[in-house]
């Protein structure tokens, strides 16, 4: 009975990694016992979910089986780099060098770790191998290439250097300036000023990250209050930028002078790393987090002092689920200035939140709003956020309070804090103030369809401008498309107006979208009965009864309409 169970558990995993097509199980036959197929199948599982503690664990124990299976290396590889085992990948790739085994991971690793050392001759040799690789996997071409001409940097002149990187792939046509660019501060080039403001003014892209070594050059040269222009100047367009904002406060601190980030365009090895954090980046945002983490350690061992890596990293890690690995990098990422102190502690307040452990979340960035010495609006408005989406409106409106006291109506806050201290006023039982800030938000930005939706559907309940709340709400509605919330609202406005069958196709259409909202499905159930279908209405009704989200007040008046019906309800 167990050997069946096994099989079935066996035949469930292969189907899972079909599906994913990442993972490439081919030469099962070659396995001689179940202990290596659950081994095997427990790494590739524990690898594909991002639990690289157990698929070292369990990948490890196969030691040899690169001689059976030429995945299983591939798959070993990239478990010992995303558990920050690089020495040991080194090691291992030798290995399979040795056994004439080795790929494109494999010869990767050696010469980074040759070129982390600064032997470029030893280095050239492995990156000349994966540039002969074949691939139609653009990422490889885009790195290979790189490594290829980086690594040749030292013995050429700037000329060669910036002809190598004209010949490169032209599918990354933005990577290959901000390359040019380095490569111009790596040979001290007098361009180099020019070619990082070129670089930072481009159109139509953000490039607002470069900023960073574009004021990190001009404090390497001694041109200080540049750097400081040239970071105020690049907040005020992205006032949120993490790296920039923490780049400001190490600015001003002559001691701590970019201990936080440290990066030299002089170092080989520094460039390269941010070219594998583009690449871990963009792969990120396709959410090939294995690979994007593969690439992303690969930054970290080649140029471990730059901080914003490991933002990534645990950005990953928390997208994933992993949870306690992402956690623990957070609580390294707040050792590293001020700013990242703020943002790390609202990543595990948020990872507490997930762990339903809510009081502990709010006193933990309690404590850590408190102890921040005059905090910017950001940081208060961040706080206040945290504090309404957790309840606490009270408290959360003492410190919209001081955002909105702090920034004129034109700033882009005001209409984002009034909105929310509105929201947090109108859970206070203060609707008077509530309506004002609503106003007052849609006043400041006219086409917020969460703000119109949420003004307009307290006005229907309270049984005011239901004609102007419809207009409101059809206006909304194309500016959201698709939006269950703003489709449910429009749908109730219809049926306060009796208007039950145009009612009925907007709310049915809500209960598409959001099948498992109470009130969408209280108000779908009203448009059934008020169209004559009660059996279908009292079928929603005892539906929203089961639902987990329903709130008591909701139950106590849907048992009444089950039991007298909308036209009855006493």
């Amino acid at each position: 009975m167990k050997r069946i169970n096994f099989l079935i558990l066996v035949i469930k995993i292969i189907f899972f990694i079909s599906i994913y097509n990442t993972i490439h199980a081919k030469n099962l036959d070659k396995y001689y016992n179940e202990d290596n197929i659950s081994n095997y199948f427990s790494g590739v599982l524990s690898l594909k979910n991002n639990d690289y503690v157990n698929s070292y664990k369990y990948l490890k124990q196969l030691n040899g089986l690169e001689d059976k299976h030429s995945n299983y290396s591939k798959l070993y590889e990239f478990t010992l780099l995303n558990s920050e085992r690089f020495n040991e990948a080194f090691i291992y790739s030798k290995k399979l060098e040795s056994k004439k085994l080795d790929g494109f991971e494999s010869n990767l690793i050696i010469g980074i770790f040759y070129l982390k050392k600064e032997e470029y001759k030893k280095a050239s040799k492995y990156f000349d191998k994966i540039v002969n690789i074949e691939s139609q996997d653009p990422f490889k071409v885009l790195l290979s290439q790189s490594l290829k001409n980086w690594n040749s940097f030292y013995n050429i002149n700037q000329n060669e250097a910036l002809d190598l990187i004209d010949k490169s792939s032209s599918t990354f046509e933005k990577l290959k300036l901000i390359q040019k660019t380095f490569a111009h501060c790596y040979y001290e080039s007098e361009s180099t000023l020019q070619k990082f403001d070129d670089l930072v003014k481009l159109k139509n892209t953000d490039l607002s990250r470069y900023n960073f070594f574009y004021a990190n050059y001009l404090s390497k040269i001694n041109k200080k209050n540049e750097a400081i222009n040239i970071i105020n100047n690049s907040l005020e367009a992205s006032p949120r930028n993490l790296l920039l904002n923490q780049q400001k406060i190490d600015l001003k601190n002559e001691k701590k002078f970019f201990i936080n980030n440290e990066f030299d365009c002089k170092k080989i090895s520094n460039v390269l790393a941010e070219i594998f954090y583009i690449t871990a980046s963009a792969l990120a945002s396709q959410s090939l987090y294995t690979v994007s983490n593969f690439y992303l350690n690969i930054a970290k061992f080649l140029n471990p002092n730059f901080i914003s890596f490991d933002t990534l990293y645990a950005e990953n890690l928390n997208r994933n689920n992993k949870t306690k690995k992402a956690k623990n990098i957070y609580e390294k990422i707040k050792k590293k200035g001020s700013v990242y102190n703020w943002y790390a502690a609202k990543q595990i307040a948020r990872i507490l939140l997930r762990d339903e452990k809510k009081k502990e979340a709010i006193m933990y960035l309690d404590k850590n709003f408190i102890k921040i010495n005059n905090p910017n609006i950001y940081t208060i408005y961040d706080f206040a956020d945290f504090l309404k989406n957790n309840e606490k409106f009270k408290e959360s409106i003492i410190q919209y309070n001081r955002v909105l006291k702090a920034i004129k109506k034109d700033h882009y806050l005001y209409a984002e804090a009034s909105e929310g201290r509105g929201i947090a006023y109108e859970r206070s039982d203060q609707w008077k103030k509530a309506e004002n800030d609503f106003l007052n938000s849609l006043k400041a930005s006219p086409n917020q369809p969460y703000v119109i939706n949420y003004l307009a559907y307290s006005w229907i309940e309270k049984g005011l401008y239901i004609e102007k709340s419809l207009k409101m709400l059809e206006k909304a509605n194309e500016l959201k498309k698709n939006d269950g919330y703003i489709i449910d609202s429009l749908g109730w406005a219809l049926f306060k107006l009796k208007k039950y069958k145009k009612a009925k196709e907007y709310l049915e259409l809500a209960v598409r979208i959001m099948p498992s909202d109470p009130i969408v499905n209280d108000h779908f159930g009203d448009s059934l009965w008020m169209t004559n279908k009660n059996i279908q209405a009292r079928y929603y009704w005892n539906y929203v009864l089961d639902l987990k989200k329903t709130e008591p007040n909701l139950k106590k008046n849907v048992k009444k309409k089950l039991t007298f019906g909308l036209d009855m309800t006493p």
